[in-house]
């Protein structure tokens, strides 16, 4: 073959020598039978081969960032050069590095003027900075690889996960605050291989403990953190605790009232964290009527409490309030957001139907494994078997796919449908495997309007996008399964998910029950259980989802234990000793209304309580079926509209939008103003300004006034003319203050 460099325009002869060198590295490529690049991938390696390219070089690409999702492992690549996310596609990586654009990214004549060194070097401009030095040890894998002729072989055994070590707990203190770690492959021939310089660490709390790229740990302040490390597609975390040494005085104050306790007070005293003392009754009987159905209690049972002089009122408190109907109605809301009902997605009578399931098998207490169980099998009619509408706002593969897993396994798997999971186990493989449990799910309208029919097919498979393979049915921690007996592969998913050897099952039900009433989860974001976004209390997490099995999936029990212990009645003013706790639970969490608890309890102190046009008289906010039905101060304030199953939806910061309609707003000043307001029923009545002000702070409040607010409230009324504006200020101040707007 007569080959012209005529077509080149030589700048000088070194210039002449690299675009030689790239030529004839493009022609080894594009004739890989004379090449020193293999061409058969399934060809053993050699003695002499050198790093491999899928256990070494996607790892060192990965490590230094080229393939993350910020460079070159976006989905559109960077300037014209794309890897796959994170190495989640080796043979595609192996075809932009080695094949594409004639081979020109490597050299293994002269390895050190490959683009793949040289850019990350800077040697060349590099949009991405400087990435890799000499003294690397990536470099040196890369170098070693490029001169060895860039082998693609597949290797002779997976890689089937990785140990992380010394250990799966650390403890550091500020006597011993590093601890270097190690990473070992573990393969299917069952060798293992050190790969600490080639996997990815990350903390999960950089407040807590650091990890550098060489996998050495330190420790920064008190608390529990893990650290993370990645090769390939395989996670491992342990747990790090940083502790004050032993010196540090400590005295726990939190009494042990249950397991709850026993679990928060060990890793307080660890930690020397201080528990807040108990919290007063009228702190506590305010509290727990909002957490458990929603609503401010009233003056006469706030008063009926505090003169109770029973041991036991709390509990008994607790105990009543669960079996009260508002309790099925709260608790359907919070579902209600997870479900996604609203008009739009279930129709208006589908609304109400699938509203009323949920209350009743909330009231009835039906255990979570046959709830789980009556939505993931339902099928026929939305409106004659309303967990059906499941299916319709899961209304099509991948909607059912993330739906499923994010609700009751805490996983978010949307972007592995497109490529492994960056921070989690799951693979693009996992997706479409776990996905073919609904492949076949069909859904119908018919002639009834607004009503859909919902069933199983018998056929119907789903297709890898990337691969086109057929995939079969897949479950974590069991693999692919083959079990086609039933017809219907729902029930082999539910039989798994439901299963008491399950413990995810239990544990993601009991993190969402103990985050509703604690204002924070175990577990945070509620929904988010990855390795690398750890509990913050993992025995506690472990223990309470231990009984949630025991005891057949008892809901209303999991609650009882909660509200019962003494973390969950501690005091939500922190103190010197846990003012930098925010998430081990020294202190009660104290936080906004959310949007339908904050109308009920505008209404509840003026008592002009919202009404909702098409709903029963009687209906309050926190028992709305839907967000359809609702009004602008709920939307302002973070109602969310259901177009997700995720918590984020509900919006929890404050905005300025929320604080003008609580100052100035219609709604508000209508209230405040209207003939048959609690204001009104004072004026026309023959209560004393003491009576008065001391029934709207037991209203607002659950408390009495202060001599010090009276005085100043007593005050302002004599300077006042108008008694009525007196009281309308009186209120509107009360409702404006951050101990009404609060949940604490």
């Amino acid at each position: 073959m007569n080959l012209s460099l005529s077509r080149f325009n030589v700048g000088s002869k070194l210039r002449l020598v690299s675009d030689c060198r790239l030529l004839f590295t493009g022609l080894l490529l594009v004739f890989p039978g004379r090449s020193l690049v293999t061409a058969d991938e399934s060809a053993p390696v050699s003695l002499d081969a050198g790093p491999s390219f899928y256990h070494e070089i996607i790892p060192a690409l990965s490590r230094l960032g080229c393939s993350s999702g910020a460079c070159h492992g976006s989905p559109n690549g960077k300037n014209g050069f794309r890897l796959s996310l994170r190495g989640y596609d080796a043979k595609a990586d192996i075809q932009s590095i080695v094949r594409d654009e004639l081979g020109r990214r490597v050299n293994v004549m002269s390895p050190e003027i490959s683009l793949l060194l040289s850019k990350p070097m800077m040697h060349i401009h590099h949009g991405g900075g400087k990435k890799l030095r000499l003294s690397d040890p990536e470099y040196e894998i890369l170098r070693n690889w490029l001169s060895r002729g860039c082998q693609v072989a597949e290797p002779a055994s997976a890689c089937t996960g990785i140990r992380f070590g010394p250990s799966d707990q650390l403890l550091l203190s500020p006597e011993n605050s590093q601890q270097k770690l190690t990473v070992w492959a573990v393969f299917a021939d069952g060798t293992q291989k050190d790969v600490s310089t080639l996997a990815v660490y990350s903390s999960s709390d950089l407040l807590v403990a650091t990890v550098n790229d060489h996998g050495c740990v330190e420790g920064v302040g008190r608390g529990q953190a893990g650290i993370s490390a990645r090769f390939l597609e395989h996670w491992s975390t342990l747990f790090v605790t940083y502790a004050p040494g032993e010196k540090t005085p400590f005295k726990p104050r939190l009494q042990q009232q249950n397991v709850v306790d026993e679990l928060v007070g060990q890793q307080l005293e660890q930690l020397h964290f201080e528990p807040s003392i108990l919290c007063s009754d009228e702190q506590f009987v305010r509290r727990v009527y909002l957490d458990v159905i929603g609503l401010l209690p009233t003056v006469l049972e706030v008063h009926s409490f505090l003169t109770d002089q029973d041991a036991h009122k709390r509990e008994k408190l607790i105990n009543s309030l669960i079996d009260r109907p508002e309790f099925g109605r709260f608790w359907a809301l919070k579902w209600g957001d997870l479900l996604r009902i609203n008009k739009q997605q279930v129709s208006s009578t589908g609304v109400q139907k699938y509203n009323r399931w949920l209350v009743k098998a909330i009231d009835e207490n039906m255990p979570y494994d046959k709830f789980v169980k009556e939505l993931l099998l339902s099928q026929g009619s939305t409106f004659e078997n309303p967990p059906a509408n499941y299916y319709r706002t899961a209304n099509n593969l991948n909607d059912a796919t993330e739906t499923t897993a994010q609700i009751f396994s805490g996983a978010r798997l949307e972007c592995c449908k497109c490529h492994n999971h960056p921070f989690e186990k799951w693979t693009q493989d996992n997706y479409y495997g776990f996905a073919a449990f609904f492949n076949r799910m069909q859904r119908k309208p018919t002639r009834r309007v607004d009503e859909m029919v919902i069933w199983n097919s018998d056929e119907g498979e789903v297709v890898h996008p990337r691969t086109n393979q057929q995939m079969h049915p897949w479950l974590p921690g069991v693999g692919i399964v083959n079990d086609e007996s039933s017809g219907n592969r729902r029930i082999t998913l539910v039989n798994w998910l439901t299963s008491k050897d399950n413990e995810l099952f239990a544990s993601v039900e009991v993190n969402r029950i103990w985050s509703h009433v604690m204002g924070r989860g175990i577990v945070e974001p509620v929904d988010d259980f990855r390795d690398s976004n750890p509990p913050s209390n993992p025995k506690l997490l472990a223990t309470l989802a231990a009984d949630f099995r025991e005891h057949e999936f008892d809901r209303k029990r999991t609650l009882r234990l909660i509200l019962n212990s003494q973390t969950y009645q501690s005091s939500s003013t922190a103190t010197d000793g846990n003012r930098n706790d925010d998430k081990y639970f020294s202190h009660y969490r104290p936080r906004l209304l959310t949007a339908e608890q904050l109308l009920d309890a505008v209404g509840a102190i003026t008592e002009q309580p919202e009404q909702f046009r098409g709903l029963p008289a009687g209906t309050r906010a926190t028992q709305l079926p839907s967000p359809d039905l609702s009004s602008e101060f709920l939307e302002v304030f973070g109602q969310p509209k259901r177009d997700t199953v995720c918590q984020c939806e509900r919006v929890t910061e404050v905005t300025l939008s929320q604080a003008l309609q609580i100052a100035n707003g219609k709604l508000l000043q209508e209230k405040l103003t209207s003939p048959d307001s609690r204001l009104q029923r004072f004026l026309k009545s023959e209560y004393t300004d003491r009576q008065i002000i001391d029934e709207l702070f037991l209203a607002a409040y659950a408390r009495n006034p202060s001599e010090q607010e009276y005085l100043a409230i007593s005050s302002h009324f004599a300077k006042r003319n108008d008694r009525e504006l007196a009281l309308q200020d009186l209120t509107w101040a009360l409702i404006n203050s951050n101990e009404f707007l609060m949940q604490h």
